[in-house]
């Protein structure tokens, strides 16, 4: 396996798990630096290297879509698109729930910024722990 933090997961998933929510990213297909990576049991995209967002199809609020962004870029986005609010667990991003009535207009109008390298989408991921391999503290 690679030892790129963004290498694809490549496990297959049985369909009655499948998140219903990855038609967000087919807009992405086209980009040659989008990367689908399993996130949380969602499955997130990066573009550019730069997680931008995370589709959930959970239990709530893991039910909708994550904005990948800084909170100093929050209000910008709400004055935009007020239905977006930080996420109730994770309020570092920017969230929508599936059952909000402006999902499909969020999630599209979202794709079109990343797509359009809005710099107020996009966070760096921060670098993988190796698990297992510890070093012993320094005496």
């Amino acid at each position: 396996m690679s030892s790129s933090p963004f290498a694809h997961d490549f496990t297959p998933m049985p369909s009655s798990i499948r998140n219903s929510l990855v038609w967000i990213f087919e807009a992405f297909e086209s980009d040659s630096t989008y990367i689908a990576k399993r996130m949380f049991g969602s499955d997130a995209a990066y573009i550019d290297g730069l997680l931008c967002l995370v589709a959930a199809d959970r239990d709530p609020p893991w039910n909708g879509l994550l904005v990948c962004t800084s909170q100093d870029r929050h209000a910008a986005l709400i004055d935009e698109m007020p239905a977006l609010q930080p996420h109730p667990v994770l309020a570092k991003w920017l969230y929508v729930p599936q059952d909000d009535p402006a999902f499909e207009t969020i999630a599209q109008w979202m794709t079109a910024l990343v797509l359009a390298r809005d710099p107020r989408v996009g966070v760096e991921p921060k670098p993988r722990r190796r698990s297992g391999k510890s070093t012993p503290p320094k005496r």
